[in-house]
């Protein structure tokens, strides 16, 4: 029997990170709790529920998002929706539902005091004027199946949770959505894993939620300040599942992928815009082993990005310049890469021919990234201009 000789046994150990990597973060991803599985009708003696949309410029998705809440089959329902300086049509649309439907309620956003971030400010503003329990803050451009509050409600007073976030759907429609924003939720499912491993996590670092859809019991809201807890950080819905962690609370994640759906982005430059705003500033409140290694952050954050790309690259160079040891190395780690990406494409639902084209998803969310390291912690989205809190001085 012919063995391996030594600079084909090297290539072939040197595909394990890649190999490795996907098959652990598919089993950790298989740890998940479901909404589905919490009851879709309404609790005994149900609390009252707010729910609260802060919206700035969202006039193409405001209005279905607040027929969807609205057609919701929770009976004890109030919906408040923030109208934050917009400057389109988002207000009038609300109005106009308003009148149709009085558990609608539309209040304008005061002026941003100089030290807090938009969304939050809104979301404070929304509270304020809330009756509800149990709060829920919900994104403009997310649509709720009618039994997404009833099984959330349910979800939450079962596991005596203080905070609950659902993670939902994501609606990928275009081209570079389907490239872009698979590669993003890659990383995410293979730092954190399934909803599981982040609720049995001992560390807050190991600890995310989905701004998208987050419920807290209004004691503790108000016991910690509301959003003034978080009020100078971008990524807002981590950083309250990692504050009421550190301060005793119970903070529970589920999937929702058949309750909410929501369509974050619709164009490059508002993918580039989004996640350059999102990666850098949240990425170091979430890196592994806390904020001691948040200075790693701009070596760390690109590396899933690089061995995404580098497989492929090298497997043109290894083709032209004739180095078998190398192509083998780059065809092995190349082929079990595309067929990891043909899996995840068929899991999301999305045409499995994508995956042809993970290299060029690779390079430009690689872009991406080292252009949100480029900014570090200043951030700019819907027209305003932040300076977000460092994990050091948080």
């Amino acid at each position: 029997m012919l063995l391996p000789n030594h600079s084909t046994l090297v290539a072939l150990t040197t595909t394990i990170p890649w190999i490795v990597t996907p098959i652990v973060a598919s089993i950790r991803m298989a740890q998940s709790r479901f909404l589905g599985d919490e009851s879709a009708d309404p609790p005994a003696g149900a609390p009252r529920v707010t729910v609260i949309v802060p919206a700035r410029n969202e006039s193409r998705n405001i209005g279905a998002c607040l027929r969807s809440i609205l057609a919701s089959s929770y009976p004890q329902l109030e919906v408040v929706l923030v109208n934050d300086h917009s400057t389109d049509d988002t207000a009038s649309i609300a109005r106009a539902l308003a009148t149709e439907d009085a558990r609608l309620t539309v209040v304008d956003n005061p002026e941003l005091p100089p030290d807090w971030f938009g969304k939050q400010w809104a979301c404070q503003t929304g509270a304020n004027v809330a009756s509800g329990e149990i709060l829920i803050f919900v994104d403009a451009d997310t649509q709720a199946s009618t039994d997404l509050v009833t099984r959330s409600v349910n979800g939450m007073l079962r596991t005596a949770a203080d905070f609950y976030s659902v993670l939902g759907r994501q609606e990928m429609l275009t081209f570079w959505e389907r490239l872009l924003q698979m590669q993003v939720f890659t990383v995410l499912m293979t730092r954190f894993g399934g909803t599981e491993i982040v609720n049995r996590a001992r560390k807050a670092s190991a600890k995310i939620a989905n701004g998208q859809y987050l419920m807290v019991r209004r004691a503790t809201y108000d016991e910690f300040d509301g959003h003034a807890l978080v009020r100078g950080y971008v990524a807002e819905d981590l950083m309250l599942a990692q504050r009421y962690f550190e301060l005793g609370k119970k903070t529970v994640l589920v999937m929702g992928m058949e309750q909410l759906s929501t369509r974050m982005y619709t164009s490059l430059s508002e993918l580039i815009g989004g996640w350059r705003k999102n990666l850098y500033a949240g990425g170091r409140h979430s890196m592994p082993f806390g904020g001691r290694a948040a200075a790693l952050t701009p070596l760390l954050l690109p590396l899933p990005f690089l061995m995404q790309l580098a497989p492929p690259m090298l497997l043109l160079i290894a083709v032209a310049l004739q180095l078998p040891t190398l192509g083998l190395w780059a065809a092995i780690t190349t082929g079990f890469t595309l067929v990891t990406w043909l899996a995840y494409y068929r899991i999301a639902r999305v045409p499995v021919l994508y995956a042809l084209l993970f290299p060029v998803g690779a390079a430009v969310t690689l872009y991406i990234a080292l252009s949100a390291v480029s900014r570090g912690s200043r951030v700019e989205w819907k027209g305003r201009a932040y300076e977000s809190i460092h994990p050091a001085s948080a």
